[in-house]
């Protein structure tokens, strides 16, 4: 088997130390105004793999300093209910940031009840507001993973302009998000998906690759162009991404882990961007 010669970007040292800048921010916020940053989760139903990512964040939220607001909906929630319970909050003055944990059940109309997040504090960076923001390269929550994605990059001196950038994925808040961040780094984007036609020549010439897919091991060392920085963002039951991480490894110059790369940056910039709400909305100015 071959041996790992890529040097492995390491996302929970990464988040720990975001997370940690985060809570001094959280401090200072509260110290000022008396009020805590506040993030709101809503949960639809009792999906067990939903029900532990949100008790995840809210611990964290604690951990950080975040005061944690959750509402939980049953599973019967119409689109409605859902749209006027993050309604409620958008226009609550204490809550500061809200996730809406996804996905939410078919019977519902996710879309409408992103958009029902008010863009201020949209600190998941799904609101088509954010993703225009992403867009136009203006000021703006980023969707979370993929902001976690470009703060690995940039940790780890990875150069993108005029880097050809392969992402595979194209979902609204993982795949197409990344590559509007890499497009706004100056990179050369190719976006690659279930119907793209002969994907290793496309893999192949990727200096930089972000694996979004949801597929396990669909991408092989073999497919990779040599010395090549790869990003898995996939997870998949077993602790296994969508890049064959062995193989790859031996022929990368950077690679995330499975898990332990882009996952805990997820939720650092989560939290970030609840401080960070918080701060405008309270009046609280970042200090240089």
């Amino acid at each position: 088997m071959p041996q790992p010669t890529a040097r492995l970007m390491d996302g929970t040292a990464l988040a720990r130390r975001t997370i940690s800048a985060a809570a001094d921010r959280a401090a200072e916020i509260t110290r000022r105004t008396g009020t805590a940053p506040c993030l709101a989760t809503v949960l639809v139903g009792e999906d067990p793999a939903s029900v532990t990512y949100v008790r995840m964040k809210r611990n964290r939220c604690e951990q950080v300093g975040i005061r944690s607001l959750h509402v939980a909906l049953p599973t019967t929630a119409s689109t409605a209910e859902l749209v006027d319970t993050i309604g409620a909050l958008s226009a609550d003055p204490a809550v500061h940031g809200i996730l809406l944990q996804h996905p939410v059940g078919p019977h519902i109309d996710e879309r409408a009840a992103f958009e029902a997040i008010a863009p201020e504090k949209d600190v998941d960076g799904v609101t088509m507001h954010s993703f225009a923001a992403m867009g136009f390269g203006l000021p703006g929550f980023v969707s979370c993973t993929p902001g976690g994605i470009l703060r690995l990059l940039d940790a780890y001196g990875v150069e993108l302009a005029g880097r050809h950038a392969v992402v595979v994925g194209r979902s609204p808040i993982l795949g197409k998000p990344t590559g509007l961040l890499l497009l706004g780094r100056d990179a050369t984007v190719t976006y690659c998906h279930s119907r793209t036609a002969d994907l290793p020549a496309h893999l192949a010439r990727a200096d930089v690759l972000v694996a979004a897919v949801g597929r396990p091991r669909l991408i092989l060392g073999e497919h990779l162009k040599p010395g090549a920085v790869v990003v898995d963002a996939g997870y998949n039951p077993g602790n296994v991404g969508d890049v064959d991480f062995d193989s790859a490894a031996a022929r990368a110059s950077l690679i995330t882990p499975v898990p332990g790369g882009v996952g805990p940056m997820t939720i650092a910039v989560l939290l970030e961007q609840t401080v960070h709400a918080a701060g405008r909305q309270l009046g609280v100015p970042a200090t240089a």
